[in-house]
């Protein structure tokens, strides 16, 4: 396969919800969610559906995780009769490993996407046997661990995504930084401190832990800053490729 050029795989941006201190999450159980709760604090909740605007407006490729996807109950949903109308634009990457998906979630995440491309290197995956009856499930098996650089670089040649959005959790949001994967970020911030050491942030992950490991940051270059209605922000910035750190 190519390097990683921009040229060589899907164009990737890296939108999320954050709190001013950097928070993705209301806090460290699975219980807390912020589309559930930030909706409910006052002088946080005004503001929040300027949120899921912005989203309307992101690329026709999203990627995201079944961990995030089973924690909002997609296994448990009632499948609609019909397809929804926004089913026919936007398709939908989502990363499994584990699984965390039953067969019933995938047919319910299949009926809301055009076209539904499921990435797992586990072979007992339920959607293995789903992907001969609905017509719009594409598996994407890996026989070792999930390679992110030819998921997208497979996704721009073999499926014509030239661009996707990704709104995955801090853990999975670190290695395709890491490994230069993604391209701008796209930043909604709400008027909120979260705190907390173990709530997830925008990047998780390993700390660093030596002057090495610093050539794993990136340098932002911001594009777009915005002030929108009940003191929230909307920021993009372009990532810088190379990380060039000056000599002590």
């Amino acid at each position: 396969m190519a390097k990683n050029t921009p040229k060589s795989r899907a164009e990737t941006t890296l939108f999320l919800l954050m709190s001013v201190d950097g928070k993705i999450s209301s806090g460290e159980s699975d219980t807390l969610d912020p589309d559930l709760d930030w909706k409910r604090i006052h002088g946080v909740k005004e503001g929040l559906a300027q949120y899921y605007r912005i989203e309307q407006t992101t690329d026709l490729h999203s990627l995201n995780t079944a961990k995030v996807m089973a924690k909002i109950g997609v296994n448990a949903r009632e499948i609609p009769a019909e397809r929804p109308k926004s089913s026919a634009f936007v398709s939908s990457i989502i990363v499994d490993r584990k699984p965390w998906l039953t067969a019933h979630g995938v047919r319910y995440l299949a009926q809301g996407a055009k076209t539904l491309y499921l990435a797992t290197n586990n072979p007992a995956h339920p959607a293995h046997a789903l992907e001969s009856e609905i017509e719009n499930l594409v598996v994407i098996h890996y026989a070792e661990e999930i390679a992110f650089l030819d998921l997208f670089q497979r996704m721009k040649h073999d499926y014509g995504a030239e661009r996707i959005t990704i709104q995955s959790g801090g853990t999975l949001n670190a290695v395709l930084v890491r490994h230069g994967l993604i391209d701008h970020l796209l930043l909604v911030v709400a008027p909120l401190l979260v705190g907390g050491q173990a709530t997830p942030t925008l990047i998780g992950g390993r700390s660093f832990q030596t002057e090495a490991d610093l050539l794993g940051s990136k340098a932002l270059k911001l594009t777009k800053g915005e002030v929108l209605e009940d003191s929230y922000l909307r920021l993009e910035y372009d990532v810088i490729p190379d990380t060039i750190i000056d000599p002590k």
